[in-house]
């Protein structure tokens, strides 16, 4: 049955992300399954290459937390790879399989189930079951969008978000609608009414931590306040989720000395998802750690030798992935901690803020060594709390998403890059860092590419 949808859905998605006139001359085979029960709703749901092992990856590449030699990078098998690394203003992706499809494809399979479940009917004693598999699909939707919205749109500022472009919000399976580009308030009044929509439908706890929890949900929520700059919400919708699952791993209890010390599925997941590994640029054996970023780890502080590994040259490469060899695109703890603190901190909250953090950091020291933070003021809790995140959370697809949001608040963030001598810089603001939409989607679409 899994195999049969999944040919289906690998049919329809050709034209899914664009909208088309017309679909495929050939027929269909047959053969082929449409989906029509719970069941078949949640085997689309459960096909984990479409779900949870694809989410974007290219907000982690373009971000500061790594860097390439020389050599890695003309090694890199594709010109776009390439172009990407150093902040191109076009032809970063390839054509067909990239960041966007993953992203659309998702968003395709959770049309279907958000269709198709509405013609189920609802009885008693499936009734958990038709609430979790639609709130599921609404997760995974928003969670798309939200994916999406962090890479292909501006920053969100409140004073221009209802004017600037955002993404197309696909919001059924009609090949024929064609795709536009919403305003950036639009998409993420979407993210929020589907992910506020999935909450109630959603169990406390998950079958398994790859399929989304009420949790979950709340903390998709508090990452999209925390990036809109809704502080006061952030913290609601945090706080939300560690009221249902709170549970801190102690790094002393992991073997540092392992190849990849933290293991999968482990306590803090409270939802499972990987980055696509389909650009090499982010493997272990090319990504090495930017140098200022692991002098920041104190010699006590356990997260120096459980997230990285000795080349042997003086470089370091990232083993840390909540996720074990692939790296962790999901929601974990140790991220709510942290916006919940950091909503705390620019809300005047510094005791709370700094009891959050320090709840935190003694499970990341040595048994005995860690002596609690304290800040003077507010300015100072916050920047604290903001170097502890950047340490915390390396390699998970979300500095990026922070270089947007700082710099939209004043930070004035240059990151840079060298390669063979040539230096690539990407300043504040700059157009860039809303990434240009695959040329081949706007060949197909029409939509209006992101200005460079």
């Amino acid at each position: 049955m899994k195999r049969q949808l999944k040919h289906m859905l690998c049919l329809l998605l050709l034209f899914a992300a664009t909208g088309c006139e017309s679909f495929l001359d050939e027929k269909p085979d047959n053969a082929l399954v449409v989906p029509a029960t719970l069941q078949d709703l949640e085997a689309l749901l459960d096909d984990h290459s479409v779900i949870a092992n694809n989410y974007p990856s290219m907000a982690e590449i373009s971000a500061d937390n790594y860097y390439l030699t020389d050599v890695d990078w003309a090694g890199l098998p594709e010109e776009e790879y390439r172009r990407a690394y150093i902040w191109e203003k076009d032809r970063v992706f390839l054509p067909r399989r990239n960041d966007w499809y993953y992203a659309y494809r998702s968003v395709y399979s959770a049309n279907t189930v958000l269709e198709t479940v509405e013609k189920i009917h609802r009885t008693p004693a499936e009734a958990a079951r038709w609430d979790n598999v639609k709130g599921q699909a609404l997760f995974v939707r928003g969670s798309s969008f939200l994916q999406a919205a962090l890479l292909w749109a501006p920053v969100y500022r409140e004073g221009t978000a209802a004017t600037d472009m955002g993404i197309p919000l696909r919001l059924g399976t009609d090949f024929n609608e064609p795709s536009v580009r919403a305003s950036v308030e639009q998409s993420f009044q979407r993210i929020i009414l589907d992910l506020k929509a999935a909450v109630p439908l959603l169990p406390v706890t998950p079958v398994h931590v790859i399929r989304p929890s009420r949790s979950a949900a709340y903390g998709l929520l508090a990452r999209t306040y925390l990036y809109m700059g809704n502080y006061p919400l952030a913290e609601v919708y945090a706080d939300s989720a560690l009221q249902l699952n709170a549970t801190l791993m102690n790094y002393s209890s992991l073997n540092a000395a392992a190849s990849f010390p933290i293991a999968r599925f482990n306590p803090e997941v409270v939802q499972h998802s990987l980055l696509m590994s389909l650009n090499p640029s982010l493997a272990v054996s090319r990504a090495r750690i930017v140098p200022e970023l692991y002098d920041s780890y104190a010699d006590d502080d356990l997260r120096k030798t459980v997230f990285f590994r000795n080349n042997g040259d003086g470089s370091f490469a990232f083993k840390g992935s909540y996720s074990n060899s692939g790296l962790f695109g999901g929601i974990a703890t140790d991220e709510l901690y942290l916006t919940r603190a950091e909503a705390r901190a620019r809300q005047g909250k510094v005791p709370e803020a700094l009891d959050d953090l320090n709840a935190l950091l003694i499970t990341r020291w040595k048994d005995g060594t860690f002596v609690p933070l304290t800040a003077g003021d507010q300015a100072e809790a916050l920047e604290i709390v903001l170097q502890e995140r950047r340490k915390e959370l390396v390699m998970r697809g979300l500095r990026w998403m922070d270089l947007k949001r700082f710099n939209r608040d004043g930070a004035g963030i240059t990151i840079n890059r060298t390669i063979n001598g040539q230096e690539y810089t990407m300043p504040p603001h700059d157009p860039r860092y809303a990434l240009p939409i695959p040329e081949d989607v706007i060949e197909l679409s029409g939509m209006q590419q992101n200005p460079r």
